[in-house]
């Protein structure tokens, strides 16, 4: 039986809400957004979420008859966060106010709020919050279609709201002094000593309505997965950048709702809290150096959700710029699903739990082979739709499907090995006839090829997946679509000046007709490709274009407080500014959280093959963060830890009993 439908992420492209400036905690399911003052005053994003419901929208202090002021606002983790004002009051004589205002906000709808008196004389001051909700659901909020605010009643030391279904209850402690219903005002009359501090905490969430029958208790939020994970760098930046990024992974963990065991990422916040699955595998693969549980659980969740009769998971529409027109995203989650299956595989998933999703893997395979019947191209994958264009991602994801397919398949002795190996290299020859554009300076690779085999003459940050061969025995990179040379020549083109925008890798080369700094797919940057080229970069060799591209990356990283965004303005870098920020990027987002786990642990290039019992290393010769230390690793889910020298030499520093070094495949010269 197949799992219920996952709640679909919010279409972004709808909502006229900028979130850029918003502060959002999460904790999937639930979500706290608000701007950087920290009240929440019922206007647009702002609010407390659970399940896709807005439980609070306003939450506004005042004391003495006046907001304070707020002077700070600083996440605590990807589900807390901090604000800090001041509030003059009478007794004041200088310019330095006496009572500071802490509130500390979660997502599991507590907040606790702290004044404290650090004047000499005490204070009595009124205290009151004013509360509100709409019981919204979260994609009316996003379209900005929120109905108005609920009336409300007094319920013990609180308020409770009900539409007649939701039904939610804020409870204060200590109990208010006044409680009006008609303004949903609590009130206190807080005795402050010199020196003395006093705190009201309030507590927010759903309650069941009267009569409502009682459904299954939720299950608790998933464990941390990479608790041990660490990196310590000379650039101290890397280190930090490595624990936002899990922390903001952590918070965006989901269940499966009927095999609460299966764990798998949200897309993003505040827009994409739901499973999407492409997104969802992207960062399961980027995450196998620290664990394969993320993995199992993703790709057991999906392989439930596929079409039995096509072999193909599901997938959202998405735009693709203004060259090509809109393509599935479950043709990229389909080809990926065998990859991941074969990497989770090499780092150490279990085989009594790689070799029950293999019939899935194998559903996956027959999709693509009726993909490609249905092209009539040689061997190439076209869009489902007639006459679709075949373009270059796509290749790329179906060459490694179909090498790691065959892996699978010869490993746990069933049948098309043979056949799939065929298809990868046809598939191969074709690409290499009719991808390839010829002209002075060596060439560069197409984006997309139409039907009757005309190249489309755009240069694109999805190239970059032409980079991403995929793990193989011994620890040794897969074969690629393109050789040597011309991989080479690939390197050259994703670090001129035209897609690379000193910040990260655009979407569409500037200059370029339909170019748009702000597009998704026509000229922002999107993390995690500019972390796959710098991970392809240094697989290949070309070690100094990947620091260069990781260097970019931790320097966005550190103008956005270390949480990057899913994408964000592929602006030319110019002087010192920061880069702009995205209006509707998610942030967290999966996909950026991810990208950067893999962009810095290229640093290391540990490439395990677990089943035969070998890792081999291939760090970045040139070290550009200094000495690094990687711990935390999880090959076979035995710990592994490797040390990176100035000079891009490596040291395993902890391995499991009998783990063997191999060789650094294509790069015979590094030194280990």
């Amino acid at each position: 039986m197949k799992s219920p439908p996952h709640p679909g992420p919010v279409r972004a492209d709808r909502a006229p809400i900028a979130v850029h400036d918003a502060l959002i905690c999460v904790a999937a399911p639930a979500l706290a957004v608000s701007g950087r003052c920290g009240q929440l005053r019922g206007e647009g994003f702002d609010g407390l979420y659970r399940d896709g419901r807005r439980l609070l929208a306003r939450c506004v202090l005042t004391v003495a008859g006046a907001e304070p002021l707020a002077v700070q606002a600083a996440m605590l983790g990807a589900d807390r966060v901090r604000f800090m004002a001041l509030v003059r009051t009478a007794a004041d004589r200088g310019p330095d106010p006496s009572v500071t205002v802490e509130r500390v906000r979660s997502v599991d709808g507590t907040e606790r709020i702290t004044l404290t008196n650090t004047g000499p004389v005490r204070l009595r001051l009124p205290v009151e919050i004013t509360l509100g909700t709409d019981l919204a659901a979260l994609a009316a909020v996003a379209a900005g279609r929120a109905g108005a605010e609920v009336s409300c009643t007094v319920s013990g030391a609180g308020l409770r709201w009900s539409d007649g279904e939701h039904v939610v209850q804020t409870t204060a402690r200590p109990a208010p002094d006044v409680v009006l219903a008609a303004a949903g005002r609590l009130g206190w009359r807080v005795d402050l000593p010199a020196g003395a501090s006093r705190t009201v905490e309030l507590g927010t969430g759903p309650v069941a309505a009267v009569g409502a029958i009682p459904g299954p208790s939720r299950p608790a939020r998933p464990p941390r997965l990479w608790p041990d994970a660490a990196l310590d760098a000379d650039d101290p930046r890397a280190g930090a950048l490595l624990g936002a990024a899990l922390d903001d992974l952590h918070g965006l963990l989901l269940r499966d709702p009927r095999h609460p065991a299966d764990i798998h990422a949200a897309a993003g916040a505040p827009w994409r809290l739901g499973l999407a699955p492409s997104d969802a595998l992207w960062a399961a693969r980027m995450l196998l150096p620290f664990g394969t549980r993320l993995a199992a659980g993703t790709l057991r969740t999906l392989a439930r959700m596929q079409d039995p009769g096509t072999g193909r998971i599901p997938g959202a529409p998405r735009d693709t710029g203004p060259h090509l027109p809109p393509l599935s995203s479950g043709t990229e989650a389909t080809l990926l699903f065998v990859s991941v299956l074969a990497e989770a595989w090499r780092w150490g998933l279990p085989a009594r739990e790689t070799e029950p999703l293999l019939p899935a893997a194998e559903r996956c395979l027959d999709w693509l082979r009726g993909a490609v019947a249905a092209s009539e191209a040689g061997g190439l994958v076209a869009d489902p739709a007639p006459g679709g264009p075949l373009r270059t991602e796509v290749q790329a994801h179906a060459h490694r499907a179909a090498l790691h397919g065959a892996d699978l398949l010869d490993a746990f002795g069933r049948p098309g090995a043979e056949e799939w190996r065929d298809r990868a290299a046809a598939l191969r020859a074709a690409f290499r006839e009719r991808f390839w554009i010829h002209e002075s300076g060596g060439g560069r690779p197409a984006a997309a090829c139409t039907a009757d085999g005309r190249a489309l003459d755009a240069v694109s940050s999805a190239l970059a997946h032409l980079l991403d061969t995929g793990l193989s025995g011994g620890g040794r990179a897969a074969d690629g679509l393109l050789d040597d040379a011309r991989t080479a020549q690939l390197g050259r083109l994703l670090t001129t000046a035209g897609l690379d925008s000193g910040w990260g890798l655009r979407t569409l080369s500037a200059g370029s007709p339909g170019y748009s700094p702000f597009g998704h797919r026509s000229g922002a940057v999107r993390v995690h490709e500019t972390a796959v080229a710098v991970a392809g970069l240094a697989a290949a060799g070309l070690d100094e274009a990947a620091a260069s591209l990781m260097k970019e990356v931790l320097d966005a990283a550190g103008a956005f407080g270390l949480r990057l965004p899913e994408i964000y303005a592929g602006e030319q870098r110019t002087g010192s500014g920061p880069p702009c920020p995205h209006p509707m990027a998610c942030r967290p987002a999966a996909l950026a959280a991810a990208g950067s786990v893999h962009l810095l642990t290229a640093l290391a290039g540990v490439r395990p093959d677990a089943p035969g019992g070998s890792v081999a290393l291939r760090p970045l010769s040139c070290a550009p963060l200094g000495a690094v230390r990687l711990s935390g690793i999880r090959i076979a889910e035995e710990p592994f830890a490797v040390r990176v020298g100035r000079r891009g030499t490596a040291m395993v520093e902890e391995a499991a009993p009998g783990l063997r070094l191999g060789a650094c495949g294509r790069r015979d010269d590094r030194r280990t």
